[in-house]
């Protein structure tokens, strides 16, 4: 994988960067924090018109849960405590006002992502080729592909292999999940809930921050295949902008990235990179070179390797059945 090869590069020219490798714990009090503010906040709307309610969540209520997943993102890494036991916990607690359980799943699948990337049948984060080509370029389909990405994103993983589905982690955070959100719609009722559920779709979706997944790994710029954002809004992306760096070493928790491009500033600011989500938003609905197709794609690495055995076994075979 290229970011491999980087970070074996950058190790040796810069062995201080493993420094940088630990973890943070502080990250559990934004968790702390974010729950405990969309709880509050969800508690005020319960008698408040509809319109208030979409007005907070897209402008208040997104930004708390897309900083909650980055917080998931983190614990997915183990970049929390020192137990994965640990890390899972936090994730699962992070998860509580964003609807569906998924915490467990993420860590499962994204560290795939990570080993396997742009290879369909590991990486969730490919679309399947049925979903680009219903979107494909259209306007008012990517829209519409940025407004229910949440969802896409929620059955990709189903194709993919050698992930268990369900084992005991996942079935807790399922059980954890539907008791909480069980209790929050019988204790507050459906306005508090439509906030939650709007400020989770808006956090990855139709929304600047949703611009996110086109920066990461979409082709915006040319062959490039991982993309950093340096703007404003990695306070609340948790520096999870910082792209290529966090690829390069997932070790590095959120609040050290900065630190490590200003190490290796030669290489990171010799690639392009994003500094407006809301830019990039508008960018890759109106773009007509831009589409769910703007990926890079590998070729699935068992496969090859299986092909090469069966070809270098067929001629022995062949020579068997004359003997």
């Amino acid at each position: 994988m290229p970011h491999k090869t980087h970070a074996k590069k950058l190790i040796a020219e810069y062995p201080e960067i493993r420094k940088l490798f630990g973890k943070n714990p502080y990250t559990f009090l934004i968790i702390l924090f974010c729950v405990s503010f969309q709880l509050f906040i969800s508690w005020l709307l319960r008698n408040q018109p509809w319109w208030l309610i979409l007005i907070l969540s897209y402008a208040v209520g997104a930004f708390a849960c897309h900083t909650l997943f980055v917080c998931i993102h983190e614990c997915a890494h183990n970049l929390l405590f020192k137990k994965k036991t640990f890390n899972s916990i936090a994730g699962m607690i992070a998860n509580l006002v964003l609807i569906f359980p998924s915490s467990v799943s993420f860590q499962k699948y994204h560290l795939k992502h990570h080993s396997h990337l742009g290879i369909e049948a590991f990486d969730a984060d490919i679309p399947y080729r049925w979903e680009a080509a219903l979107i494909n370029n259209s306007v008012i389909g990517k829209t519409i592909w940025l407004l229910l990405f949440p969802f896409f994103q929620m059955i990709r993983p189903a194709r993919l292999r050698q992930i268990n589905f369900m084992d005991r982690w996942t079935a807790i955070n399922w059980i954890v999940q539907f008791i909480f959100m069980g209790l929050f719609i019988y204790l507050a009722g459906w306005k508090p809930t439509l906030y939650l559920f709007l400020s989770f779709l808006f956090s990855v979706g139709l929304h600047p921050l949703g611009a996110r997944w086109i920066q990461e790994h979409f082709l915006t710029h040319g062959e490039q295949e991982t993309n950093s954002y340096y703007g404003i809004l990695n306070t609340v992306n948790l520096n999870m902008g910082y792209h290529n760096e966090h690829h390069d070493f997932p070790s590095i928790p959120w609040n050290r990235l900065p630190a490590l491009k200003k190490i290796a500033s030669p290489y990171y600011s010799s690639l392009k990179y994003h500094s407006s989500y809301t830019a990039l938003l508008f960018r890759f609905i109106w773009d007509p070179t831009l589409s769910v197709f703007s990926r890079i794609t590998r070729a699935d690495k068992e496969k090859t390797e299986k092909k090469k055995v069966q070809s270098a076994k067929e001629p022995v075979e062949e020579i068997e059945k004359e003997i």
